[in-house]
């Protein structure tokens, strides 16, 4: 048994990084989506509605595919899922390069790259994680894996735009399907599935999961809550950098602005992560929509430059990713790690709805009256009722996950 904990020790830090590697590729590549708005609407004479459909289509499909790839990961271990997702989520870069209409757009771009993301991204790495670490360590790694991601977004988000202008945007997708393709050696690390023996998790079939999860209150105040986060990422990542050029900028800000998203959001997210171990992760995220309000407040109210474009990002980054922490950390505690992958994934599909929402209003409200002013009011309003949403929530432990105890 030392043996074996000694193996299993020695094998974390490889775990750890090989699963960062995946999570900053993953979501790296899905940060510069925005970046092709402009080039691709442009070449195709299609309204943003357009591409902000086939982008929303994408989160929403990631969304459905979250909590199945969680149970798929669960059952049938982290490396075959990512490796599957990785292979679907360059198929879809592919067909979205050479397709060329506006059907393989939303099936490339939208119905495959969603199912490729939601079976490789950070939440199934983050489940690997949780099953490899105590409870009172998860909420930091989760932080870690979270963090991964948005390095991912700092390093992807200027080459994208750079590789877009030397080489062309069909160019770019071929080159990024292939940077996706080496997720399948890096998963071998993260292999296996969760092992429930030292858990006192009951073994409930998968309806009945979702039957007791959702009687519980807090469970579904989270879950509503996640949806604002969701609306909130899709339309910034998706529409800021066409938001940016209408007022005046250039297609270069957009893609320095999301870098520095992912930059700043690297300590926003090692930051959440240690500190939903040290203070009640309700108030920690309730705090963190709010400070999104006055940030996105404070953006629309002063005149937008290269300066207030730069600041707005820095300070959206270290709120950006920083709910997933203490989300992932509460749904585990709510119910244990046993069900986590599932149940995050159903926590994180109210997140896709959101951004299935975000960006195709987005596109929407744009065509109809050439501004996206309407959408960041939206925003803020949705950030007030995501404030208000996570204050009576109880970090308390569901007692309908627990196994019964044995009459003595």
């Amino acid at each position: 048994m030392t043996n074996a904990k000694s193996a299993t020790a020695a094998a974390l830090p490889i775990l750890i990084i090989a699963g960062c590697i995946i999570a900053m590729t993953s979501f790296g590549v899905r940060s510069t989506f925005g970046l092709f708005t402009l080039p691709v609407t442009a070449e195709f004479g299609w309204g943003r509605e357009v591409y902000g459909l086939a982008l929303a289509v994408q989160n929403l499909v990631w969304g459905l595919m979250q909590p199945i790839a969680g149970g798929m990961a669960d059952r049938y271990g982290t490396a075959k899922t990512l490796s599957v997702g990785a292979i679907i989520y360059a198929a879809g870069l592919l067909l979205m390069a050479t397709g060329g209409t506006e059907a393989s757009l939303y099936l490339g771009g939208g119905v495959l790259a969603g199912i490729g993301i939601g079976t490789a991204s950070f939440a199934v790495v983050m489940a690997a994680f949780g099953r490899a670490v105590p409870a009172e360590k998860r909420s930091f790694v989760f932080g870690i894996a979270t963090a991964a991601s948005s390095a991912g977004q700092f390093v992807f988000a200027p080459i994208g735009q750079q590789f877009i202008n030397s080489f062309g945007w069909q160019t770019t997708l071929v080159y990024f399907a292939a940077a996706l393709l080496l997720i399948l050696p890096l998963s071998y690390a993260l292999k296996g599935k969760t092992n429930h023996t030292a858990e006192d998790t009951e073994d409930l079939p998968v309806l009945e999961t979702l039957s007791r999860a959702f009687k519980h209150r807090s469970y579904n105040l989270l879950v509503a809550g996640f949806f604002v986060c969701g609306f909130h990422l899709a339309f910034v990542t998706v529409h800021m950098p066409a938001y940016l050029v209408q007022c005046g900028l250039s297609p270069d800000v957009g893609s320095w602005a999301l870098a520095l998203i992912g930059l700043f959001n690297i300590v926003g997210s090692l930051s959440a992560g240690y500190l939903g171990g040290k203070v009640p992760k309700q108030l920690l995220l309730a705090s963190i929509y709010l400070s999104r309000v006055v940030v996105t407040g404070l953006f629309l109210l002063i005149p937008v430059s290269e300066v207030s474009t730069y600041l707005f990002a820095a300070f959206t980054g270290l709120l950006w990713l920083a709910t997933v922490p203490p989300t992932a950390a509460l749904v585990s505690g709510f119910f244990g790690p046993k069900y986590m992958g599932m149940l995050y994934g159903f926590a994180f599909l109210s997140h896709q709805v959101g951004s299935f929402f975000g960006v195709w209003l987005g596109g929407v409200v744009f065509d109809r009256t050439g501004s996206y002013d309407l959408v960041w009011y939206l925003g803020i309003l949705l950030g007030l009722a995501a404030t208000a949403l996570h204050i009576p929530i109880s970090e308390k432990r569901s007692d309908r996950f627990r196994a019964a105890v044995p009459a003595q």
